[in-house]
């Protein structure tokens, strides 16, 4: 990779770093490349990111930046993970690094503050914000089906004693 080649994806790099919510730091000690590429597959289904960079690259990358607190996590075999949705892209995460131990998660930045693992696996196990859309439409449907149900209470009372009623004659 040549200088020119350099200066662009550090470029790249901070681009898409200061563009995301979230960013976390794993490290992927001999991670195999079926692993790494399901761990790609599974980080994307949460609408995020991963990418492995050299550490100098995304160092400088990092330089200036909200996220500069993690230039010292920049430590081996690294990788980036960013994403827009928090609690997605930890989950993500969190489940592959308990099924594939040669992954540990060291930590990340979110809205500027700084994330130990134990925290990241904590935003891992929040409702993601599908989870949560589904429990606010069920929240907001559930008063118009027991109005309902109240308004037919009477009419069902009504049918069972007429049939009450006729049974008894």
């Amino acid at each position: 990779m040549d200088r020119n080649q350099k200066v662009t994806l550090v470029e790249e790099l901070k681009q898409i770093l200061q563009s995301s919510e979230i960013v976390i730091i794993t490290q992927n000690n001999g991670l195999t490349v079926s692993s790494a590429n399901k761990l790609r597959r599974q980080v994307r289904a949460s609408q995020g990111s991963y990418r492995v960079a050299k550490n100098r690259l995304v160092k400088i990358a990092l330089k200036d930046t909200e996220y500069e607190s993690m230039t010292g996590l920049m430590i081996g075999p690294t990788a980036v993970a960013y994403s827009n949705d928090p609690v997605g892209i930890a989950k993500a995460l969190s489940d592959f690094s308990k099924v594939d131990n040669k992954l540990e998660i060291k930590g990340g930045v979110m809205n500027s503050m700084f994330l130990t693992p134990d925290q990241i696996n904590a935003l891992a196990s929040l409702p993601s914000l599908d989870e949560l859309r589904g429990k606010i439409i069920g929240l907001l449907q559930a008063p118009a089906t027991k109005i309902a149900a109240v308004l037919q209470a009477p009419a069902t009372q009504m049918v069972r004693v007429v049939d009450a009623y006729s049974k008894k004659n």
